[in-house]
């Protein structure tokens, strides 16, 4: 096991009614600032439950932060935090508002280019505004983390940042406000937690053995609960098993200690920015070839997985292995997550501009080895057409 400095202050308020909790976790003289997307949160109560909780407060709102948020949007909220001097920002919504508002609270107190946040993944993060997050929607695990994803839509670039400046102080999950979303995302959801994992579990193995465990348990309580998830939209039990298994996926406990890969994620991003498809949707095509072109150096954790996942033990090792990556890429199907780039109407041409995009990125020696050069990063899209 690697060396490793663990780091999480995020105080989690799980379960139903835990909105009501926010009104004494934020300071009474706060100007805060409500962000959230489109109209979804006045359709389903949750807004009116964060206005009721906030009634002794000063509340502005900020509406509109798309899906891949992007830094245009972004910097009219900025804007506006400057303007009306905000000291409290409150993230309502899913992984997207999350995500963009950690992108506001740091760019707020940012002296230069705000992009040079993203330009420069976050090392130049000084100091950010304090929020908290109203979670409705569970996926990106980017209510426990110090991370986010932004897009630039002027120049079709999707980037990444990390900083422990813009960790939530508080994130309120409760399973009950998912029970409306809409199919599509309740499987996108969990194929976008269930990437988290592998990203980190599926390398090479350093004895860590608590944190192979842990992300075990987490792909096998997605593997149980997701299509659950699909069929009893309103189960509680099984939406909070869903919910909490999103959040320890990227909450930082199962990646200290081991190698992470992020390969597939990087390319997923440039699929993004360039034809728009949802995060999970990039995921679910580019996972299962991923591993296929590398199951040589993933060989030992591939059987890994094969036999604790899926129970594949026995028999012919690059059986098991192609058996366990096919499972995997039924599983995202049974998710109702499309698995190939033509499903999208995506063809080698795509393919040509994803490589030219990572290329043009910096993106030539990814994943837990260093070894995903554009050729590999070739090899893996053309073998998801």
């Amino acid at each position: 096991m690697f060396n490793f400095d663990f780091y999480n202050p995020t105080q989690i308020l799980f379960g139903q009614g835990q909105i009501a909790a926010i009104t004494a976790l934020i300071p009474p003289q706060a100007r805060v600032l409500m962000t959230y997307g489109g109209g979804s949160i006045k359709q389903n109560g949750v807004y009116d439950e964060v206005k009721a909780a906030l009634a002794g407060h000063t509340v502005l709102e900020f509406a509109g932060i798309e899906p891949n948020p992007s830094y245009e949007t972004l910097m009219q909220a900025v804007a506006m935090v400057k303007s009306e001097r905000i000291d409290f920002l409150l993230a309502v919504g899913g992984g997207s508002v999350v995500d963009g508002t950690k992108f506001i609270a740091a760019a707020a107190l940012h002296e230069g280019v705000a992009w040079d946040i993203l330009a420069k993944g976050g090392k130049i993060v000084e100091a950010a505004l304090p929020f908290g997050t109203v979670l409705t929607l569970p996926a990106t695990g980017s209510e426990m983390n110090g991370s986010a994803v932004i897009t630039r839509k002027a120049t079709q670039e999707k980037r990444s940042f990390m900083s422990r400046k813009v960790y939530p102080k508080f994130s309120v999950l409760d399973p009950s406000k998912t029970f409306t979303l809409p199919l599509r995302q309740v499987g996108n959801g969990v194929v976008d937690a269930f990437a988290h994992v592998m990203e980190q579990y599926l390398t090479y193995p350093v004895n860590a053995s608590v944190q192979d465990r842990f992300a075990e348990g987490i792909l096998l309580t997605l593997i149980e609960e997701g299509p659950k998830a699909l069929s009893h939209p309103d189960d509680y039990d099984v939406r909070a098993n869903v919910m909490w298994s999103a959040t320890l996926a990227l909450n930082g406990l199962i990646g200290v200690g081991v190698p992470q890969d992020w390969s597939t994620h990087a390319i997923g991003h440039e699929l993004t920015a360039l034809y728009e498809l949802d995060h999970a949707q990039t995921l679910a095509i580019i996972l299962p070839s991923m591993l296929r072109v590398r199951k040589q150096a993933k060989r030992a954790k591939l059987l890994q997985y094969a036999a604790r996942v899926w129970g594949l033990d026995g028999g012919d090792e690059d059986g098991r292995i192609e058996a366990a990556i096919a499972r995997t890429e039924f599983f995202f199907r049974h998710m109702g997550v499309k698995t190939r780039l033509a499903d999208y109407g995506l063809n080698h041409a795509s393919v040509d501009a994803v490589v030219s995009a990572l290329e043009a990125h910096g993106m030539t020696a990814l994943g837990e080895q260093r070894e995903v050069t554009p050729a590999v990063s070739r090899k893996v899209l053309e073998l998801s057409l």
